[in-house]
Parts: C-alpha cells; structure tokens; sequence
C-alpha cells in the first residue's frame, strides 16, 4: 500500500534529519488522513493517488503565481515539494500513449464534434486516472474533437 511506502519514507526522512523531505510528507500524510476522516473511510491506493495528484496540481498553480509575482525562493520550495510527492504517483503519460487513449475513446464513442466532449472525457478520464493532469488531457480531447 502507499500509505505504508509513506510512512516508512517519513520515519527515513527522520533518521536522517531531512526537514523539507519530511515536511512534505508530514502534510500529504494529514491530507490523506482529512479525507479518511471527511469519507468516514481508510483511503485505497486509488484514493491516495487522487489525493496526491490534487497536492501536486495545486503546487503547479502555486509555482505559476509565485513566479508572475516575482518570488522565485517560493516557486523552488513549491517545485521541491513536487519532487517529493512525484514518487508517489504512478508513471506518467507520454502524449503519444493520451493521444492514443483518447482516438480509442472517440472511436468508442460513435460521436464526433464538441458534443462528444463529456463522453469522451469520461472514458479517458477513467484509463488515466492519477498517470495524466487532466487539464492536459481535456486541452488534447478537444483539440482531437475539433480537427
């Protein structure tokens, strides 16, 4: 389980006084603990994944506001910490294996233009899950829909 690799990271980021590794991993624990509690449920591998692909997409937009505000120290911080929680996710993507997903999904689908959008989506949605950002997979879909 990934909750386990975590914990385990967490007591080694302890033995060896790695304060910004372990901080990282304190908050992605109490992220993971709050949904636990919020669901009244004990987080699957699936759920932790979504949890930690939501911490590292809001860091992404942290690191772009940071950096229009001029605050470079901060996006280095932000980008560390994605770093750290990046081991937690699957492999990644490459926009090749989406595009080919997302032809799979259109061909699947029957349905051709914008109107296809949300059955589209759904379907890639559920084959990527945790292994794409969506918001790159959504640009892709319609950007196939509308060629």
């Amino acid at each position: 389980m990934i909750k386990e690799r975590i914990r385990e990271d967490m007591k080694a980021a302890m033995r060896a006084h790695d304060a910004d590794r372990l901080s990282t991993i304190r908050l992605l624990l109490a992220a993971v603990k709050q949904r636990e509690i919020d669901e009244k449920i004990e987080a699957t591998d699936a759920q932790v994944t979504e949890v930690i692909a939501k911490m590292v997409k809001q860091r992404r937009d942290s690191i772009q506001q940071y950096r229009a505000g001029g605050r470079e120290d901060l996006a280095q911080k932000e980008q560390a910490e994605i770093d750290v929680l990046s081991g937690y996710l699957p492999k990644q993507l490459s926009d090749e294996e989406i595009g080919a997903i997302i032809d799979e999904a259109i061909a699947q689908s029957g349905l051709s233009g914008m109107a296809a959008m949300g059955k589209v989506m759904g379907a890639v949605k559920a084959k990527v899950a945790g292994r794409a950002d969506l918001g790159k997979v959504s640009a892709l879909v319609k950007a196939r829909l509308t060629a």
